[in-house]
């Protein structure tokens, strides 16, 4: 088998034409633009696919098998079972694989185009649309002090998930959809492998009339248990920003209905300070001279978590007392 064989098979079948054929079908709860979601209505394999922007090549991510992803080439010989450090198995390959050149063996379904992406936000998102939604999630409410019943309101439900180990994770997006997210737990934070810092996002609604950027999800969500307001919305950046970011900062101080306020609600120290200027700059670029702007910084804390908890003076961390959902 040539190499430029090989690069045919990468490039040109589509491989959500070869997994339907294969039994696969669309989930569309979990698709999106650059990433596929199909299911086997048998064996309840569950894959996304997407195209590598690198090298056009279509690639999958299983989410039942860490172990399986790859190519088509991967993905032909984990189901009929070849070992590719066989001579045979390549020659199985290549006898499967042909017909798929130029000329589908069976009349494909019409799907739209993919956007071409990278292997780390497929398996970003593979990862992620496997967690569950965590409408009150433990480490929340008994270690942040988090109200259940603000984690529960249409403002923040469905904003947070729980991984395997019981960590509260906050997805990120970008222009393109989920490009990360931020993971939280007791005396823990990271950011999920591969994966980049966009905007951690509350749920919007067309009547709001204001915008509050923090540090953090669980900042901005003691910012608002301090502060309740039903028509403001909430974005947080996950400290330092990137590249990214600020262009993301704008997009969304566009997207605000007109005479809309915003608000900088970051940590009470120089890093802190650092992004309130990162979202002040970003305002005075979006041109936006019907709206206004205003800082509020957290009073007899570091941030808006550490006075949450210091005003509940009968809060006491039931999560470091019983040892629960600890990394």
């Amino acid at each position: 088998m040539f190499d430029d064989e090989l690069e045919a098979f990468k490039t040109r079948i589509d491989l959500r034409h070869y997994a339907a054929a294969e039994g696969y079908r669309e989930d569309k709860r979990y698709s999106s633009e650059a990433c596929f979601c199909m299911r086997h209505p048998v064996t309840d394999d569950k894959i996304f696919i997407g195209i590598d922007r690198k090298d056009g090549h279509y690639v999958y991510w299983s989410v039942r098998d860490d172990r399986d992803n790859g190519s088509i080439i991967d993905f032909v010989a984990r189901r009929k079972r070849l070992n590719l450090r066989e001579r045979q198995a390549w020659r199985t390959v290549g006898e499967e694989l042909r017909p798929w050149i130029g000329r589908p063996a069976v009349d494909p379904p019409a799907f739209t185009p993919l956007v071409p992406s990278t292997k780390d936000r497929i398996t970003v998102e593979a990862k992620f649309a496997d967690m569950p939604v965590a409408l009150c999630h433990p480490y929340l409410v008994h270690e942040r002090a988090l109200p259940a019943s603000l984690l529960e309101s249409p403002r923040f439900a469905g904003t947070v998930r729980i991984d395997a180990r019981g960590n509260a994770i906050f997805p990120h997006h970008d222009a393109d959809g989920l490009c990360g997210y931020e993971i939280k737990n007791h005396g823990f934070t990271g950011f999920s492998k591969g994966g980049e810092k966009g905007l951690w996002s509350s749920n919007d609604f067309p009547d709001d009339q204001c915008i509050m950027f923090g540090e953090s999800a669980i900042d901005v969500k003691s910012y608002a248990a301090l502060s309740p307001d039903p028509h403001t919305r909430y974005r947080s950046m996950s400290g330092k920003p990137n590249p990214r970011q600020p262009g993301l900062i704008v997009s969304a101080i566009v997207a605000m209905p007109p005479g809309s306020r915003i608000i900088t609600g970051m940590d009470a120290d120089k890093d802190g300070r650092e992004l309130v200027s990162v979202v002040w700059q970003a305002f005075e670029f979006s041109g936006r001279t019907d709206m206004t702007i205003e800082n509020h910084e957290p009073s007899g804390g570091k941030d808006w978590n550490e006075l949450l908890q210091a005003r509940q003076p009968d809060f006491f961390p039931a999560v470091r007392r019983s040892g629960l959902h600890i990394r």
